[in-house]
Order: C-alpha cells, then structure tokens, then sequence
C-alpha cells in the first residue's frame, strides 16, 4: 500500500510495506530509534553522506523507499558498528544498511553505481580464493570501471602499484585457504553457488595453500 505526502522536495510517495520488508530482512527492532541522534553524532562518515543515519532510520519508517535506495548514505556506510555501538535502544543500524544496499542492487537503483560494483568484484574474489587479492581487485575494477581506458589514471595508479609492490604490499599472484569449502558454504547459505573457478586455482596451487 503506497500514500503520498508533500515535502519540501515536493511530492513523495509513501510505502507503507518498505519498513516491514527492511525489518523482516534485518532483525532490526526499527520501531524502538526515537531520535537521539546517538547514531549520527558517533558516525566517522556522516559529513559526506547527503542523509546522516537518524534520518535514514526515520526515512525507513515512513516508508520513504525512493529517496532512501537512492542515498549515498547505503553506499558509504563503513560498516564499523559504531552506530550500533552507541545505539540506546540495540537497533543494529549496520544490519540495515546491508539490507538496503541489497534492495538498491536487486531493484537495480543504486545510486553509487561505482561503489556497488566495487562490491561486487570484492565478493567475487573471496568466493573464488577465499581471501583478498588485491592487484586482482585493482585490475578487475579497472576495468570494469572503465578507469583503465582514462591514460592519467592509469599512470598515476601504475607509479603507485609499482611503489606498493616494491615495498611488498601487493602480491603477484593470489593464495587460496586451505578451508575454502566453508566459504563455498557460507555462500551457499547466502544463495550465492559454489564457483567452479576456485577448483581450477585450486589445482595450480598444487597444494600450497594458506590458512
């Protein structure tokens, strides 16, 4: 059921269901942030988001799906539980912004759309090797992103890959866990699919894997 209301950015449409769904999908008692601002005051990002987290909450509430799936906020959320921490009432803000991040994805409305992306590739390589590769991250964001076609970039970002690995911050080749079936689990639970790519790596590994 959806109603609409006028705010100062004119006329708005109001789902009633959002606050169910966030709740149903976070575990988060939404019902119980009166507004404290505790959230806010405490959060280390909350001067580059365009809504801080009180308002987020309270968007959510009201059912302000539109405006909420479409905010920076979701995307630059750092997930370091300090919201969650200084929260009087235990409403785990942090569950809430994974859920609308995913709801940005799957109705394919993210804002950030560079951020989601980057998410995406982050996850694709610990379901293949269990751990990060970070020159794998790079490349594969690049091009993804396109930035590997943008020649400043790509020099500025070479000069600093080049320092990176010089001073053995950047490893050339990626290691895998020796417990790698239970990220395949842990996905799996999460309705993501085992991926066939880890079984090749995991035979030019040869063995020598890593905990």
């Amino acid at each position: 059921m959806t109603i609409s209301l006028a705010s100062r950015k004119g006329k708005e449409t109001c789902d009633l269901s959002f606050a169910q769904e966030v709740k149903e999908e976070s575990h988060a008692n939404l019902e119980r942030c009166y507004q404290c601002l505790a959230c806010s005051s405490g959060c280390p990002v909350a001067f580059a988001m365009d809504y801080p987290p009180n308002q987020i909450l309270r968007m959510v509430q009201l059912g302000l799906k539109d405006r909420v799936i479409t905010s920076s906020t979701i995307w630059l959320c750092a997930s370091c539980e300090t919201c969650a921490t200084r929260c009087p009432n235990d409403i785990e803000i942090v569950k809430v912004m994974d859920i609308l991040r995913e709801i940005a994805v799957r109705e394919r409305r993210a804002k950030e759309s560079h951020i989601p992306e980057f998410h995406s590739i982050f996850l694709d390589i610990i379901k293949i090797t269990g751990r990060i590769h970070e020159l794998t991250l790079i490349l594969w964001y690049m091009l993804k992103s396109g930035d590997i076609f943008k020649f400043r970039k790509l020099v500025k970002d070479m000069i600093l890959g080049v320092k990176m690995f010089l001073k053995g911050k950047l490893a050339i080749r990626p290691s895998t866990i020796k417990r790698w079936r239970e990220i395949d689990r842990i996905f799996q639970l999460t309705k993501g699919s085992p991926d066939p790519r880890r079984l090749a790596l995991m035979r030019s590994d040869h063995g020598k894997t890593e905990v």
